[in-house]
């Protein structure tokens, strides 16, 4: 048995008492079971018909890495582009998407890019990791001959953390001129301001297996320091939601988000962007991310690659 299979998720801290040094130490340790073998039976098997590569991108003051998806066998077309963000906030890596992602490489077929952006953290806010995404989105766009990338078919995607960072993501994009023909947000977290727990599924869903308040209460801390615009880098309370792409809002019932989710298809609806609102129930958060624990996750997968096909059919046909 190899070293990697034998690997253990360490146990949950006190998330409220923790120190930056237990930060740190239960992040890399649970990053080290989220990318390995013995993950697989939570997080699915990737798809056997994709070829899965670190690369890094050369971004403004910094290299940031990559976890890139393409179908192995490939007839030299443009593919239409995702680019993905994990969730977690501050931990987590692109490998716990392996599934999701090796099959809408597969199966659209498609270029997957899922961003390890750098984890909200004491020295890295969520800013950061905000610029992470829509830095990477736009120098994949800007290179998309050197990457095999139809430029005019582009959609970012987010689970959690990773759904707050692609809606801004696109909203950004809307303000460049950059034509994103989708944007799939999973379970998102779209509110960092003190708002963001009174919303009623957060007191229902306050301790739920997969998250609870405590640890969106370090999140929210790491996320925004004192003097921090919260209102900047929450997308539900954006002035402006319209003319952007058309959206999927996957939410599982069961989650503290999932408030968050409804509000914010909501917000996109009145201002005319096209979006559609998809519950779960019985799902909690992060089920995409746990095919192997959570049976919705197909069902949501084959949503999420229904939408993003049609999406990119009528990028093509334009």
């Amino acid at each position: 048995m190899s070293a990697e299979s034998t690997v253990q998720r360490p146990p949950e801290p006190d998330w409220l008492t923790m120190t930056d040094e237990e930060l740190f130490a239960y992040r890399d340790a649970e990053n080290r079971f989220r990318a390995s073998a013995a993950a697989r039976a939570f997080t699915g098997e990737p798809h056997p018909g994709v070829v899965i590569e670190w690369r890094d991108l050369p971004l403004p003051g910094r290299e940031l890495p990559v976890r890139v998806y393409r179908p192995a066998e490939e007839d030299g077309v443009a593919l239409p582009l995702v680019v993905h963000v994990h969730g977690g906030g501050f931990v987590g890596t692109a490998v716990q998407s392996d599934w999701i992602n090796s099959h809408l490489a597969a199966r659209l077929p498609s270029v997957v890019v899922s961003v390890e952006h750098r984890l909200v953290a004491p020295e890295h806010p969520l800013a950061d990791a905000v610029d992470d995404g829509w830095d990477a989105l736009r120098h994949l766009a800007g290179a998309a001959g050197t990457w095999g990338i139809d430029p005019d078919r582009v959609a970012v995607a987010g689970e959690s953390c990773g759904g707050l960072i692609s809606a801004l993501a696109a909203i950004r994009a809307r303000d460049a001129g950059l034509r994103l023909r989708a944007q799939v947000l999973v379970n998102p977290a779209v509110d960092a301001t003190a708002a963001m727990f009174g919303y009623p599924s957060v007191t229902e869903y306050a301790h739920t297996p997969t998250l609870g308040i405590p640890v969106l209460r370090l999140f929210q801390r790491l996320a925004v320091p004192p003097g921090t615009d919260a209102r900047a880098l929450s997308p539900v309370h954006a002035e402006d939601l319209s003319g952007l792409a058309p959206a999927l809002v996957v939410v599982p019932t069961h989650d503290p988000l999932a408030d968050h989710g409804r509000r914010y298809a909501e917000r996109l609806a009145a201002a005319g962007t096209p979006a559609r609102l998809s519950e779960y129930a019985g799902a909690g958060h992060a089920f995409l991310s746990t095919p192997g624990l959570a049976p919705q996750a197909e069902t949501a997968a084959a949503e999420i690659l229904g939408f993003l096909g049609t999406s990119f059919a009528a990028g093509a046909a334009a």
